[in-house]
C-alpha cells in the first residue's frame, strides 16, 4: 500500500506564520495578488512539481480568475457538486481518493516602485480548499489545510524586484476534507484573496484589543496587548496610553441595536493600524445570557457564503448588500455557517450592528453514517489539526466587537478533540462565550444549544422542566438553527417566537438559512445537487434559503421580517383578521428592543375602507425605553365615506436615514379590524332555462348533463370541480427523520393526486327551501381517490338573481380519512388573456395559515405572472389569505369572486400537475388556461424538510364543510 501524501496526513501543515488579527489596512505596503492566473488542471494528484522551478514555460496554461473556483470557470474544468451529509469520497480517514482533481496555479508579477526595499513580508492567503503547497521563485514554501482560514509564509529573502512567480498546487479533497462536510456545495479553488504584505522591521506580529464595558458605571475599559511596544490612542475618548495599559473611559456601550465604535490607532516604531473599538462585555448571569447586563433575543439567521455566479468567493458588495437586507427585516444576529466568513464581512457586522456566532471551519458529519467510527473529533492524532483550526479563527477575528461566541464547529458528534478546543480558546479569549450543538451533555459549552427542536419541547426547555444534566438545565437555550427555510415556509415561526419572548431562558434562535445556494445555470435557471452529473448528491436541499439565488428576498423572509419586528403594534401585530384593539380608539405600542429607545421612529396612521386608504396622519408616540409599552390614542375615526369593513394599519417607520436604509423604511406594522367583513348579499330569484343541452341561470349556461359552468358572464370556464391536491412543498415532502410527517409522499400514497369526480345527479330544483322563487341548479358528486374506500361527497348549488351568480358548496367525508387533507376548494380554468388579478384581502405577497403573520388587509393588484413565487424547485406557492372577492379580468372584460366566508386563492398560468412534475423552472411553461384556484381551507406549511411539521391547528383534517362564492362579470356586456 502506498503511503500517505503530505495533503493526506492529519497535520494542519508546514511552513506556515503563527496566525494572527487580521485588519483590512495599516500605512505599510501591500500588494493584491488577485486577478489572472495561469492554470493546469489535472485528474490527480501529480508528484511532478516541475512547474514551480523558476523559468517554467506555462504560455500553453489556460487562464481563470483568482479568487475563484476553477469548476466554476470552464466547463472543462470539472463540476461542482453537492452533499449535505455523505462525503462524496470513501470514509477511510485520512486517505482521499486517487481521482483527486489537482489544480496547478501559476502568477507572475513585480513588485510596486514604491514597494519599500528593507524589511519583511509575508504572502498571505484567505482561503483555499482544500490544501495548497506553495512556492516563491522555485522555493518551497510549505503547505496547508484548512480551507477557510487564512495562512501566511514569510517571504522577505525570496521576493525580487522583477519577475516573481508564485506557484500553487491545489488538491480539491485531502485530509481536510474529513473536517469539512459542511452541506454546501463542494467548490476547489483558490476562492479568497492573496495578498503580499511588507512587514518593517518592528512591525507587529500581532495584537489584541479588550474593550469591556461596566453597565453600572457607565463606562469601558480598554487594554491592547502587541507584542511589540506602541501606544494606543483613541482621540474622541481622550485616550492615549501605552500598550498593555488599561484606561478606563465614560464611553457609549456597542449592541446590535446601537453599534457604537470609535475610531482609533495602534502606532508602533514600525506601522501604523487603524482600530475600530467597540465596548461590550458579555456574560452568563442566573442562567440567561446577558450583553452589558441586559438579556438579548436573537433574531438570526445562518449564514453561508455564496453567491449563484461565484460560489464562495464573495465580493465586497455581496457582503455589504447582504447586511444590509438583514438589518432591514430586523435580522439582529448571524451564526457563521459552518466556518469563519471572509473577515471583511465581520467588519460590516461591527459597523452595522449584528451580533455573531463566529463558527469554527470544523464538520465531521458525514462520519454518522458509519456509526462515528473513526470520527475526528474523537482521535488524539487529529487534535492538531482541531486546535490550528480554533486558533486560526480565534486570532483573525478576536478584535471585532461583533464577535460575541465562538463555536467549536457543527454536526461533529462528540470526543476529546473539541474539548481541547474549547480549553485553548477559554484560556486564549476568556471574554467571550463558546458555543457548540453537537454534544447534549454541554460539557464544552455556556449555553445550551440545538437545531430544529419542536414547539412543545422548546416550551419545556423554557420552564427549565426538561430531561438531562442538571448543569445544562441552568444555562441560556438558543436555537442554533430552526424554521427550515427550504422552498415555501417556513411555517410557525409565530408561535417560536412567542416562546421565545415568554421565556427568559429562551434567547432566539437562527433560521436555517439566508440564501439558497443554485448556482446559475443555461437550462435550469439555478441548479442544485444532481444537476451536474453527481454520483452523490442531496438535490435542492442546497436551496434552503430566505433569499432566492440572485438575493431576492423570498416571502419567507418577509414573514420572518413581520415575526421578529422589534416594534409590537398591538391590536394590530398579528396579521390580517387580528380583532385586537377593540374599536380602535388606542393602539398599544411595545418597545421589544433589547437596548434602544424609539426615538429613532417615526409612526403614521391610515384608515382603511373596503382596504383603500381615506384618511391618514402622524401618530405621535413616546420614545419608550426597551420593553417599555403604551396605550397611544388614536384620532377619530373619518366619518363613513362609503360602506364597508374598516381598519386601522399603524406602521413604525425611520424617522431618518441610517447607514442601511432611507427614512420612511418599514421597521413594523400593525392592523385592528374596526368592523367585521361584509358577505355578499344573497344572489337567488332568477328562472333556470334548459336547452339544447345547456341549463342556462341568470349569467351562467351549465352542461345539462355534468352541471358544470361553461361560461359565466361571457367568459369561457372550464374544469370547475373540488380541488383537494397541491404541488407538494419541500416541507410537505418532509425528512425521513419524521416520516409520519411526510405529508406529500403520504398524499400521493393515498391517491389524492389522482382522485376522480363522480356526477350522481344534476338536478334544477324550482322550490328549493333555502331558495324559494328562485331556481336552484343541485349538482351532486363523489371525489375520491381510486383503489380508497373514501370520498368527499360534495354538492354544488348554483342560484342566481339574473345578474350574479351564486355557488354554495356542502362537502362531507365519508369513510375513515388517515390523512388531512393538501387543501379544500374549487378549481376552474379561464382564458390566458385574464392576467390581470385585483383582490381585497390579505397581501401583498403569498401567505398560508401558518406563514400569514406579515399578509396585511388591503386592495392589490398583481398580474397572473407576479403571482408566482419563483421557488428554485417548483411546489405550491403564490396563494392570497384571507380574500374578500378577486377579480380577473383582460382590462375588456373580467370575473369577479366574492367568497362567503373569506377565502385563499392562487391563480396560475399552468396547471397543478404541471407544477407537481417540475424539477426547474425552466420545466414550467404557460398554456392557454389560467387556472384559479378557490380554497375554504389550505394545510399549513410547517417546517418538515428538516425540522418539525405543520402545528396541530393549521392542519387540514377532513370534516364536514360548507362555504360559498359569488361570481359576477363587470365589464361584460
Amino acid at each position: 500500500m502506498s503511503a500517505p501524501s503530505w495533503y493526506e496526513d492529519v497535520t494542519p501543515g508546514r511552513g506556515v506564520l503563527p496566525p494572527r488579527a487580521w485588519y483590512a489596512h495599516s500605512d505599510t505596503a501591500a500588494l493584491s495578488l488577485d486577478g489572472t492566473w495561469r492554470f493546469r488542471l489535472s485528474p490527480t494528484a501529480l508528484a511532478d512539481t516541475s512547474f514551480a522551478a523558476e523559468g517554467f514555460d506555462a504560455g500553453g496554461w489556460r487562464e481563470i480568475t483568482v479568487p475563484g473556483h476553477w469548476v466554476l470557470q470552464g466547463k472543462d474544468l470539472g463540476t461542482p457538486a453537492y452533499t449535505n451529509v455523505v462525503y462524496p469520497f470513501p470514509v477511510d480517514p485520512p486517505r482521499v481518493p486517487t481521482e483527486n482533481p489537482t489544480g496547478d496555479h501559476l502568477r507572475h508579477f513585480d513588485l510596486p516602485d514604491e514597494w519599500p526595499g528593507v524589511g519583511g513580508a509575508v504572502l498571505r492567503f484567505d482561503g483555499v480548499e482544500s490544501c495548497a503547497r506553495v512556492w516563491l521563485n522555485g522555493a518551497e514554501l510549505g503547505e496547508f489545510k484548512g480551507s477557510r482560514l487564512p495562512h501566511e509564509f514569510a517571504v522577505g529573502p525570496l521576493l525580487k524586484a522583477r519577475d516573481n512567480v508564485l506557484a500553487v498546487r491545489v488538491h480539491q479533497w485531502s485530509s481536510g476534507s474529513y473536517l469539512e462536510d459542511q452541506d454546501q456545495w463542494w467548490l476547489p479553488g483558490i476562492f479568497r484573496s492573496v495578498t503580499l504584505l511588507h512587514r518593517p522591521e518592528g512591525a507587529p506580529g500581532d495584537f489584541f484589543v479588550h474593550a469591556s464595558y461596566d453597565h453600572t458605571a457607565g463606562t469601558g475599559t480598554l487594554r491592547v496587548e502587541c507584542d511589540v511596544p506602541g501606544r494606543v490612542t483613541v482621540p474622541e475618548l481622550g485616550v492615549d496610553t501605552a500598550t498593555g495599559e488599561a484606561v478606563t473611559v465614560r464611553v457609549a456601550p456597542w449592541t446590535a441595536e446601537t453599534p457604537r465604535l470609535y475610531g482609533g490607532t495602534l502606532t508602533t516604531a514600525a506601522e501604523r493600524i487603524p482600530l475600530r473599538v467597540g465596548f461590550r462585555t458579555v456574560r452568563v448571569e442566573n442562567g440567561v445570557l446577558t450583553v452589558n447586563g441586559r438579556r438579548v433575543l436573537f433574531r438570526g439567521v445562518n449564514r453561508h457564503e455564496f453567491h449563484p455566479d461565484s460560489g464562495r468567493r464573495i465580493d465586497p458588495e455581496t457582503m455589504r448588500r447582504d447586511v444590509e437586507l438583514m438589518k432591514r427585516h430586523n435580522v439582529n444576529a448571524v451564526r457563521t455557517a459552518h466556518y469563519p466568513p471572509h473577515p471583511a464581512f465581520l467588519d460590516l457586522c461591527d459597523e452595522y450592528g449584528l451580533w455573531v456566532i463566529d463558527e469554527c471551519d470544523l464538520e465531521t458529519h458525514g462520519f454518522q453514517r458509519v456509526g462515528w467510527r473513526g470520527n475526528p473529533v474523537d482521535d488524539a492524532r487529529w487534535t492538531p489539526a482541531l486546535l490550528d483550526r480554533a486558533a486560526r479563527m480565534v486570532e483573525r477575528d478576536k478584535n471585532h466587537p461583533s464577535v460575541i461566541l465562538w463555536s467549536l464547529g457543527n454536526e461533529c458528534g462528540a470526543g476529546a478533540g473539541l474539548g481541547a478546543m474549547a480549553d485553548w480558546i477559554r484560556d486564549r479569549d476568556p471574554s467571550r462565550l463558546l458555543h457548540y450543538e453537537g454534544d447534549r451533555s454541554c460539557a464544552d459549552t455556556d449555553v445550551y444549544s440545538r437545531m430544529y427542536a419542536t414547539h412543545d419541547e422548546v416550551d419545556e426547555i423554557g420552564r427549565r422542566a426538561d430531561d438531562g444534566p442538571a448543569a445544562r438545565r441552568s444555562l441560556p437555550f438558543l436555537l442554533c438553527e430552526y424554521a427550515h427555510a427550504m422552498g415555501n415556509g417556513p411555517g410557525g415561526l409565530s408561535a417560536y417566537q412567542r416562546l421565545f419572548e415568554t421565556h427568559e431562558r429562551c434567547q432566539g434562535g437562527f433560521v436555517w438559512e439566508w440564501i439558497d445556494h443554485g448556482l446559475s445555470h443555461p437550462v435550469y435557471g439555478y441548479a442544485y445537487g444532481g444537476d451536474f452529473g453527481e454520483e452523490l448528491h442531496d438535490g435542492n436541499f442546497v436551496c434552503d434559503g430566505l433569499l432566492f439565488p440572485d438575493r431576492t428576498p423570498s416571502p419567507g423572509l418577509l414573514e420572518y421580517k413581520k415575526v421578529i419586528e422589534p416594534v409590537r403594534i398591538a391590536g394590530a401585530g398579528s396579521g390580517t383578521g387580528n380583532t385586537e384593539g377593540g374599536a380602535g380608539d388606542t393602539v398599544r405600542v411595545t418597545n421589544l428592543r433589547d437596548f434602544a429607545d424609539l426615538s429613532d421612529l417615526a409612526f403614521t396612521w391610515s384608515y382603511q375602507i373596503e382596504g383603500e386608504t381615506v384618511a391618514s396622519g402622524p401618530l405621535q408616540v413616546p420614545a419608550l425605553a426597551a420593553g417599555q409599552s403604551a396605550d397611544v390614542p388614536l384620532p377619530s375615526a373619518p366619518e363613513r365615506v362609503t360602506a364597508g369593513e374598516r381598519t386601522w394599519t399603524v406602521r413604525a417607520e425611520l424617522a431618518a436615514d441610517v447607514p442601511w436604509a432611507s427614512a420612511g423604511h418599514e421597521v413594523a406594522w400593525g392592523q385592528s379590524r374596526v368592523s367585521e367583513p361584509v358577505p355578499p348579499t344573497p344572489a337567488r330569484g332568477a328562472r333556470a332555462d334548459g336547452t339544447g343541452g345547456r341549463i342556462t341561470l341568470g349569467p351562467a349556461a351549465f352542461d345539462a348533463r355534468t352541471g358544470e359552468p361553461l361560461t359565466i358572464g361571457g367568459i369561457p370556464v372550464t374544469g370547475l370541480r373540488l380541488d383537494v391536491w397541491r404541488a407538494p412543498t419541500d416541507n410537505d415532502n418532509g425528512s425521513a427523520r419524521r416520516p409520519d410527517e411526510r405529508y406529500g409522499p403520504l398524499w400521493r400514497e393515498l391517491g389524492l393526486h389522482r382522485v376522480r369526480h363522480r356526477t350522481d345527479a344534476v338536478s334544477l330544483d324550482a322550490e328549493d327551501a333555502a331558495d324559494p322563487g328562485g331556481d336552484t341548479l343541485t349538482v351532486v358528486t363523489r371525489v375520491a381517490p381510486a383503489a380508497r374506500d373514501l370520498a368527499l361527497r360534495t354538492v354544488y348549488r348554483w342560484t342566481s338573481d339574473g345578474t350574479r351568480l351564486r355557488l354554495t358548496v356542502s362537502v362531507t367525508p365519508e369513510g375513515e380519512w388517515p390523512l388531512p387533507l393538501p387543501r379544500l376548494g374549487i378549481a376552474l380554468g379561464l382564458p390566458a388573456r385574464m392576467r390581470r388579478v385585483d383582490w381585497f384581502g390579505g397581501g401583498p405577497g403569498e401567505a398560508y395559515p401558518d406563514t400569514r403573520a406579515a399578509a396585511r388587509l388591503g386592495r392589490w393588484h398583481r398580474t397572473v405572472e407576479e403571482l408566482q413565487t419563483p421557488y428554485v424547485r417548483p411546489q405550491e406557492n403564490g396563494a392570497r389569505i384571507d380574500t374578500r372577492w378577486v377579480e380577473l379580468g383582460d382590462g375588456k372584460s373580467g370575473l369577479r369572486i366574492e367568497g362567503d366566508p373569506a377565502f385563499s386563492f392562487s391563480a396560475r398560468p399552468w396547471t397543478d400537475e404541471a407544477l407537481d412534475a417540475a424539477n426547474h423552472r425552466s420545466d414550467l411553461v404557460p398554456g392557454d388556461t389560467v387556472r384559479l384556484h378557490l380554497d375554504h381551507v389550505q394545510q399549513g406549511i410547517g417546517s418538515a424538510s428538516c425540522g418539525p411539521g405543520v402545528l396541530p391547528e393549521f392542519l387540514a383534517v377532513p370534516v364536514p364543510a360548507e362555504f360559498g362564492f359569488t361570481f359576477t362579470a363587470p365589464g361584460t356586456p
